[in-house]
């Protein structure tokens, strides 16, 4: 077994609550798949442990590994290896008509969120100006992830916006409920929801197993942290893998204060430190251990090289993003095009930025350049409209009762059943207290309609029925198929698109879901609809995107959210200043750690190159504002007097960006509402003016404004001086 003695140390402690503290780089799956096998050896039954880790990704390759452990033993058992959430939809699946869900509940992704979401803030007339349904979701999903139910975000709102999403809550969760469906906060909230109501069915799920193991402890969230604490309470034998140097994800509900008090909430735990960084060359992490010193609240750590030497990181200043971005890509365009043993290829290097504004430079100069790229984040295989279709049928056909979905197919592809039609089957089936499809057949009889609209929706209805009996009796994709070529839903894509190149590619994406059916039959061993579906909406988009994009010959752009986990030979982290990162939202909040811990886990995500670029000024509304060095920059080099001064300069500059931004808005709502005060005067009644709150520049979750992106090829003007900073300060290395 060749583990260092930390790695050995955690594989052989099996009895009682354990905390493997596991640096980055340092090897944790491979110690929690040693693990499983070593409980396995002194006794455990296989099917007595059960292993949770945050993504699809992680569960796969976790899955694999640990299947080649006990894929010869008797009896065929293997450990249970998912998500929580995934964990989750299988308790429901067992229990949820204990909480008034049927068994057989829908899954609804986003998309479908979002309808209902519009439906709920249309309900209790709240304009979309005042709350976007997305605006709306994020507030929702914040509660959930707290545990918080529609009466407590109300009486816990401290705003009217936060009111009216609050009012609007209890609509959206009663819609859900009326179709029985959850979103993906559900799963966790109506799992504590059966846990706290039904202590036998808390009894029953604990009783399934003796061992828990839990990866990325550091991002549990409240609801989650509370359904593991249930799960190991009877046995104590709670294993968690996690690093609080690396929870970057508090804006979705995530508490590092979770993997902080362990041992508060388990006092016998023992304590494991992973150190050994297998990844990153000495000097990498010699920065990466100096800046993560400057977070007070943290389990000390020092991550330790096994592979020694290496070029120092560098730290690049350039005079504005294009000339950032100019020189960057032609440096790896040069490394990447030489022609002897030097030559690295283009998918050894990957560009790291905090917002999704940074790559559009980089993105304009790799065309430029006919670099190739991928930007990690685009639009998902599963966002696009037709496939959004065939998969609303999926849905109908294993939960007729989903209405969102059952009313997007009803007309796709036109069918003849118009919206007045379609208005007239709700009002049935809201005055009789049920569901759409429950109503249609004695509706239909009842209402007035045409006898031509009677006999589609009719022909309607009995198509989705007899597709729903094949599905008893034939392969899940043989039947989609079918389906696909019975609506004619080619035809849809000529009616609407004119190209035939546009039409072919569309339609490439619907023999696509096929495949992708296919691809989940040949994996599973009892394949169904709803198993698909289930894996369809519980995939995570940046799987996707890491499976697939890195395997091309390109360079990767993605955000540091999204390369948390990842790795790159060569790294360069754009954007490394005051306002970017640490992101303004943040400085404004006056809590930086979590960024701090953001910008570390940038830069162990290198191998063996790092370089740190930022700008002296960067295009902001229009024109060339000044941009100061990144405090991070400041700390990693240890100049942690020039850091505080960065720190308080970078506070003035969002300040006075704020109060900025905050005039041009009262300007923009005076002259919006001018010709209203005009015509309200002639009628002699003129309201008192409201005063207007200040609002942060920055959208949902740091977003930008449209205002805020340079205009393409913008050059940047005279910089004006941030009071208390001098113009050029400290030593830098510029390239351009």
């Amino acid at each position: 077994m060749s583990l260092n003695p930390a790695q050995l140390e955690a594989v052989r402690t099996l009895k009682g609550p354990v905390l493997v503290l596991a640096g980055a780089g340092s090897g944790k799956t491979r110690v929690v798949t040693y693990r499983i096998r070593e409980l396995i050896e002194h006794g455990t039954p296989a099917d007595r442990i059960l292993a949770v880790t945050f993504t699809n990704k992680a569960a796969r390759e976790m899955r694999t590994r640990t299947t080649e452990l006990v894929k010869s033993r008797k009896g065929g058992q293997r450990p249970e290896v998912s998500t929580l959430h995934s964990l989750c939809v299988r308790i429901l699946r067992r229990h949820a008509d204990r909480i008034g869900y049927p068994k057989q509940f829908s899954i609804c992704d986003q998309g479908d969120q979002e309808s209902f979401a519009r439906a709920a803030l249309r309900n209790v007339r709240v304009e979309q100006q005042k709350l976007k349904p997305n605006d709306f979701l994020s507030l929702v999903g914040g509660w959930k992830s707290r545990g918080l139910g529609h009466e407590a975000a109300l009486s816990g709102a401290t705003d009217d916006r936060e009111q009216l999403a609050a009012m609007a809550y209890e609509r959206y969760q009663a819609a859900l409920v009326a179709q029985g469906t959850l979103d993906f906060d559900d799963l966790l909230l109506c799992t504590e929801r059966l846990f706290t109501e039904f202590a036998d069915v808390r009894s029953a799920e604990a009783a399934r197993f003796d061992h828990l193991m839990i990866d990325e402890y550091q991002d549990t969230n409240a609801s989650q942290y509370r359904i593991i604490k249930a799960l190991a309470l009877r046995h104590r034998n709670l294993c968690v893998v996690g690093d609080d140097d690396q929870s970057i994800y508090g804006w979705r509900g995530a508490e590092v204060a979770h993997i902080l008090n362990f041992r508060r909430d388990w006092p016998e735990a023992l304590i494991i430190r992973l150190e050994t960084n297998y990844r990153s060359r000495e000097p990498i992490l010699e920065l990466a251990n100096t800046l993560i010193a400057n977070n007070g609240t943290r389990h000390a750590k020092v991550l330790r090289p096994f592979r020694r030497g290496g070029e120092a990181p560098r730290f690049l200043r350039f005079d504005d993003e294009t000339a950032e971005a100019t020189a960057i890509v032609r440096e790896i365009e040069q490394k990447s095009s030489r022609e002897d043993e030097e030559r690295v290829p283009l998918n050894h290097f990957a560009i790291l930025f905090r917002t999704n504004e940074q790559p559009r430079a980089f993105e304009l100069e790799m065309r430029r350049a006919k670099v190739r790229y991928v930007l990690v984040g685009g639009q998902s295989f599963f966002d696009r409209k037709e496939v959004r279709d065939i998969l609303a049928y999926l849905k109908v056909l294993a939960n007729p009762s989903d209405e969102v979905s059952l009313l997007r197919v009803i007309n796709t592809p036109s069918r003849g059943i118009g919206a007045s039609t379609v208005k007239a089957l709700m009002g049935a089936a809201l005055e009789a207290g049920t569901t759409l499809w429950s109503v249609i057949p004695e509706a239909i009889g009842r209402i007035d309609l045409p006898q031509a609209t009677r006999e589609r929706v009719f022909a309607f209805t009995r198509l989705l029925e007899r597709y729903r009996s094949r599905l008893s009796g034939e392969a899940v994709s043989a039947v989609v198929r079918a389906l696909i070529a019975e609506i004619d839903y080619k035809q849809e894509l000529e009616r609407i698109y004119k190209t035939p190149a546009e039409v072919e590619g569309r339609y490439t994406a619907v023999d696509g879901v096929v495949r992708t059916i296919e691809e989940y039959e040949a994996r599973t061993e009892k394949a169904s609809l709803e198993g698909f579906l289930e894996e369809t909406v519980l995939g995570g988009r940046d799987d996707f995107a890491d499976d697939r994009d890195k395997k091309q010959y390109a360079v990767t752009l993605m955000t540091l959210h999204s390369a948390k986990g990842l790795e790159f030979p060569h790294v360069y982290m754009i954007g490394m200043e005051e306002g970017l990162l640490p992101h303004r939202r943040v400085i404004a909040e006056g809590n930086v750690d979590e960024e701090r811990r953001l910008c570390y886990v940038g830069v162990t995500r290198a191998e063996d190159t790092l370089t740190l670029s930022m700008c002296k000024s960067r295009m902001k509304w229009g024109k060339a504002r000044p941009s100061i060095p990144s405090r991070f920059v400041l700390e990693m080099r240890g100049e942690k007097e020039k850091a505080a001064r960065a720190a308080e300069a970078g506070q003035a500059l969002v300040t006075r960006d704020l109060e900025t931004a905050a005039a041009a808005e009262v300007a923009a709502d005076k002259k919006a509402s001018a010709p209203k005060q005009r015509r309200l005067a002639v009628n002699g009644s003129v309201p008192a003016e409201t005063a207007t709150r200040a609002k942060p520049a920055g959208g949902p979750n740091g977003s930008r404004r449209p205002s805020d992106r340079a205009p393409a090829g913008g050059q940047p003007r005279e910089s004006q001086p941030v009071p208390g900073v001098p113009k050029q300060q400290g030593p830098w290395s510029v390239r351009s």
